[in-house]
This record gives structure tokens, sequence and C-alpha cells, in this order.
């Protein structure tokens, strides 16, 4: 996720082996390289993605690109001690040539030189060009997906900022970048342990219970049941469904929205033809031996879903945004002001992020070809 309050534990990480989210078993793709977007520039975004670079051979990163400030990119490595060369380039076509030497970087001017730990809503502007480069590179050809470093929304809201979010960003730009086709942005959290999918994401626990529809759980599902086939390679995905009340109700005794609306709700998708089931007591559903019995667990809510999995994979989990027209993945953390630029935080989750988005494009393309 992108709050402040989410961090990457503060301490360095070893040298990451290849993911298991990642298709080892299909012959390699000539892709274009993935953009990465700069995140707040005050947080810990510059770092992780210099330690990625770093990493780039032992835990075997594809070629990425920066959409950041170049010099901050070059002032950071140097005050982390980081042995890690800035190169500046014009065109995501350098990233092939240069990716091996030095981190390439598709400069991106701050507004004012950024402190880290002391965001500033005047780089906000350059925050939300990144993004908006980075989208337009995949729908260009010259970039094969978008990995997001973090974002502080509350610095973006005061730029101006309208979206609760990076997903609903995205889904904005895809609607006016992909206008013939309709996109219902569907947040999953993926581990090697696990993967969830909060049904409904940003909002007070409140408005939760009148958010929960038949169709919004019909739609979450079916994208849900597409990506597991298309980007993770599962020819028959199991669906398991949270209830949204302690022991998904008791039958009406404890609400009746499990009984009233989730239940028939999955009982029309395995009618469909979904290997599907629920709604189940969220309490039991994420242990070991449950956890084995099923692919992607869909939840009622934000916590509900990024409780276990920030539990089970607090440093490798990834973010990836279904339903859009490109591949989007982010690491599963916030900014992290509070340890910025002090060499604590661990790039796993962002090199896991960057694995699992090569990994689905090379999916998709092998599909398409």
């Amino acid at each position: 996720m992108t709050g402040a309050g989410s961090r990457p534990r503060s301490a360095p990480a070893p040298a990451l082996m290849p993911s298991a989210l990642m298709p080892l078993a299909l012959a390699p793709l000539a892709l274009a390289p993935l953009a990465l977007t700069m995140g707040d520039p005050a947080g810990i975004g510059p770092e992780i993605a210099l330690k990625a670079w770093a990493q780039r051979r032992a835990a075997h990163v594809p070629a990425f690109y920066v959409l950041a400030d170049a010099d901050l990119m070059a002032e950071r490595a140097t005050a982390l001690g980081l042995d890690v060369p800035v190169r500046a380039i014009t065109h995501p076509s350098e990233t092939a040539r240069l990716f091996d030497a030095a981190l390439p970087v598709l400069s991106i001017a701050l507004a004012e030189r950024a402190v880290a730990g002391q965001p500033s809503a005047r780089n906000a502007l350059a925050t939300i060009a990144s993004i908006d480069q980075a989208v337009a590179a995949v729908a260009n050809g010259t970039a094969s997906a978008v990995v997001t470093n973090p974002i502080a929304k509350s610095v973006l809201y005061q730029a101006g900022f309208a979206y609760p979010g990076h997903t609903e960003y995205l889904a904005a730009l895809a609607a006016r970048i992909w206008p013939a086709s309709h996109h219902q942005p569907v947040m999953m959290l993926a581990s090697n342990d696990l993967r969830v999918v909060p049904l409904t994401i940003h909002i007070p626990l409140r408005s939760v219970p009148a958010q929960i529809t038949a169709e919004l759980i019909t739609t979450t599902v079916r994208i849900t049941g597409q990506a597991l086939r298309r980007d993770f390679g599962i020819a028959a995905p199991r669906l398991v469904v949270a209830g949204l009340n302690p022991h998904a109700g008791e039958d009406g005794s404890i609400g009746t929205e499990d009984r009233d609306v989730i239940a028939p709700a999955v009982g029309a998708l395995a009618r469909e033809g979904f290997a599907i089931s629920g709604p189940h007591s969220a309490d039991t559903l994420f242990h070991a031996s449950r956890r084995a019995t099923y692919d992607a667990a869909i939840c009622m809510y934000h916590d509900q879903a990024l409780i276990p999995i920030k539990t089970l994979a607090f440093d490798d989990g990834v973010n990836v945004t279904l339903g859009l027209p490109f591949v989007r993945t982010s690491p599963d953390h916030g900014t992290a002001f509070d340890i910025a630029a002090s060499g604590r935080a661990s790039p796993a989750s962002l090199i896991a992020a960057l694995q699992l988005a090569a990994s689905m494009v090379q999916r998709r393309t092998a599909v398409a070809s």
C-alpha cells in the first residue's frame, strides 16, 4: 500500500533469489523495459529503486528505468554509500543497453530539492507526471508494464489530486487512453503464501456493508479468475469468499449481509462454473492448511484482506491492479518517511513487484503470440 504509516521492516534485506511468483518455466521473451515511477521523492522510493538495481544480478531483477529526478537519484546514492551509477536517458529504449552498467533514469525535474522525510506538495506534480509518463510509455509500447513506487496521498491532495489513490487514478488514465473499453480496477495483494482481493478498499468501515452487492462480488470474482488464469498460469483457479460478519453471520443472527447478499452471489458464480465457495468465517480462512485449499481469497474490506498477507509476507508482498489494459504492480508498503535515506529500507517488496510485473507481461505476451 502507499500510506506513510505502512513501511517495510527497517533491516537491510539479503540478496534475493528469484521469487516463486515468477514463471521460471517459461522461455524468456524479449520485453520492453519496466517503467518504475518515482513515488514521493521524500520517501524511500529512491532508496529502494537504487537497491533493486544493485541486486539486479543476485535477484534476477528484470530491466527497468526510473521516471524520477536524476540529480536526486545520484544524490541519494551518494548519501547512502551505494555503488550505483545513475545515467540520465532521453528514451526508454536506452535501458537495455545501459541497465547492466548503470541505473537508467528518465529525468523529471522536481519543483524544489527533495529532503528525505520532509514531503512537499510542491513536488506533487512531478510525482503525478511520473505516473502519467509511465502509463503513456506502456500505451505506446516503449515500456512493458508500470511499477509504482509509494505515494503519500495527503501530499498529492494538497496539490489538487482528486483521486482516492493510485488505483483509481490509473483507472482514470486507462479510460482516457483506452476509451473504447470498460475498465474495472481490482486490487490484489500477492505473495508466495497468499493472494487476497479486497472487495471494498479505501472507504470507512461504516460504509462497507452498503457497498457489498451481488454485482460487485460477481465483477470482482470474474476479473480475479481471469487474472489467475492469464497472469499467474493457474488453469482452474480455486476461490474462497470471506464473510462480512463474525462467523459469516451465523445464518442471519449476526447480520444478514452474508445470508442475503454474499451467499446468493457465490452460489450463482458456482453455477456459472467457478470453483468458488463462501461466505466463510474470516477468522479461520488464513491458517496454513486452509490456504492450501484455494488460490485467492475475496475479502469484504481492506483490513480483512491486508492484515493476513502483511503478517505472512510483509517484506515481499506485491500490490497488483487487475482489470486494467496494462500490467501494474507496486510494493505493498508506503513511503516510510521516518526511515527515508537512512539506509534501512528493504527493497524486497519492490524487487518482487518488478519480478511479478515481468512475469505477467511474459505470460500475456506468450498467450498472444
